[in-house]
């Protein structure tokens, strides 16, 4: 039998269809995960640890046997970039766009602050129905306005600063008289004196919250923050002790400080079982930079604080059943950034149109290691360049940005890694052991044209160069204030 279409009808079928088309390019979509939308997302960022501070990665003594199942039962991003320091990458995660955009080029001296004009994803999941959480480390700013509880984030259990007790000049600063043992914490703006160490309280804390969240009408974004394994390298000597023999009692330290980690990671995955959420929940695991005090480097070259591949190349694994695929690595170029659009579409959140995102999704790659993923040059910057009027060593040397940006830069695409002006093939040389910038000179100046357009535009948005040092510090005023007309109370533990 055959079907005449006349042509009233086949325009009236013309005009349904580009209105359906039309209405399904404006309306967020959740990725599909055979039939979970918008998922829970458990988002789990320790501070310091590197590629190669994971069993799984090859590390020769290191004991992660639960960050090692959820490799197993992930996707991993195995040329994966966060920034060579902390804040920059945590600033790049919340807002989807490059630091210095952010107008984060520090990790003290007011250039910490994520710039107002930010948008977070907290802020993105809450309008889409998500309650949100934070624990443990904010770090992008200790004044109220910069605070979590004002940046989308419903529930919010932090330490002030970059790490627990540190102290620098302006306006950063931790709670007097904190330590890694027993913190003092700003939970929902209110000090508590917790009881145990700072990563199982940040642990049990985010595992309370979801526990009274798991069977509400909302779905949860929780952002779990270790400031573990950071320096001071303190810990119970029960972890430590595990590789006193192995290596030096620094890194012994830090190690153990990985293994509690790791032990933590398990309860946490224990109870998202336990709860009947695993199935729900996005679970992501990464770290926000080089490794710090790490023996086994993944053949890398540079550290924390280097603008080469050790520097940057961070663990990257995702578990969310329906959408990733355990034990399938992605091998492309990708980067921190990325992580705000990738759960805002696993999300079937609307990302604002006046939002500029430097990241795109990685859910294609999810889906597919080998689709389509055009190349582009991402650009790598140490920063930390001095401040006129800061003390002691802050303020001696170079306190220019202009005079420090091609000091400590890097530029990388899926090929090529210019660092300064060495050139390396890392898809043939990983470890960055032979400069071949004399050999192709026009791929290092094409890069370095690249950086050049990056900074004049990055230049403007830097936001927080001058800002005054005089200024008080918030968390140790509030601190005293409440202690004087309050109290501290004791923090209540979650029964799990």
């Amino acid at each position: 039998m055959t079907t005449t279409v006349n042509s009233r009808q086949y325009k009236s079928f013309a005009w349904v269809a580009l209105t359906l088309l039309v209405i399904a390019w404006a309306t967020p979509v959740a990725a599909q995960t055979d039939g979970v939308t918008s998922p829970n997302i458990v988002l789990v960022m320790t501070d310091d640890q590197g590629y190669g501070d994971l069993a799984c990665h090859g590390h020769p003594y290191l004991q992660t046997p639960n960050l090692d199942k959820l490799y197993e039962q992930s996707t991993r991003f195995t040329d994966f970039h966060a920034s060579p320091t902390c804040a920059p990458t945590r600033s790049a995660l919340m807002s989807g766009r490059a630091p210095f955009k952010n107008g984060i080029t520090h990790t003290i001296l007011e250039r910490d602050r994520m710039a107002l004009s930010s948008t977070t994803i907290a802020e993105v999941l809450r309008d889409a129905g998500y309650t949100t959480g934070i624990f443990g480390k904010w770090h992008l700013g200790d004044e109220d306005p910069y605070q979590p509880h004002n940046r989308g984030f419903d529930k919010s259990f932090i330490h002030g600063a970059g790490g627990i007790g540190q102290n620098f000049a302006g306006s950063q600063s931790d709670a007097p008289g904190t330590s890694y043992f027993n913190p003092i914490i700003k939970d929902n703006n209110r000090f508590v004196q917790t009881e145990g160490y700072c990563t199982d309280v940040f642990f049990r804390e985010t595992l309370g919250w979801i526990k009274e969240k798991k069977d509400a009408d909302k779905p949860f974004f929780a952002y779990l923050a270790t400031n573990a394994p950071h320096a001071p390298y303190n810990v119970d000597a029960k972890y430590s002790d595990l590789y006193k023999d192995k290596c030096s009692a620094k890194s012994a330290a830090f190690f153990g400080m990985i293994t509690n980690i790791d032990e933590n990671m398990g309860l946490l995955m224990q109870k998202l079982d336990e709860w009947q959420l695993s199935d729900n929940t996005l679970l992501i695991f990464m770290t926000d930079n080089g490794s710090a005090a790490g023996t086994f480097n993944y053949d890398m070259k540079g550290k924390k604080g280097s603008p080469h591949e050790g520097g940057s190349r961070v663990p990257l694994f995702m578990r969310l059943p329906g959408l990733t695929n355990a034990g399938v690595d992605v091998d492309r170029v990708t980067r921190h950034f990325d992580l705000f659009p990738t759960l805002a579409e696993i999300a079937g959140a609307t990302v604002p149109d006046s939002v500029e995102l430097d990241g795109r999704s990685l859910v294609p790659l999810i889906k597919n290691p080998k689709s389509d993923w055009p190349d582009r040059n991402l650009f790598f910057h140490v920063g930390r360049w001095n401040k006129k009027g800061a003390p002691n060593r802050w303020g001696q040397g170079n306190t220019d940005p202009e005079k420090a940006k091609y000091k400590g830069f890097a530029v990388r695409n899926e090929r090529w890694r210019l660092v300064g002006d060495e050139l390396y093939d890392i898809e043939n040389d990983p470890g960055e052991t032979t400069d071949v910038s004399k050999s192709h000179p026009e791929v290092a100046s094409e890069m370095l044209r690249a950086f050049d357009a990056w900074w004049a535009e990055v230049r403007p948005m830097m936001v927080n160069e001058d800002a005054s040092l005089d200024v008080e510090k918030p968390f140790a005023t509030q601190f005293n204030k409440q202690k004087e007309n309050a109290g501290i109370p004791n923090w209540n533990a979650p029964v799990l």
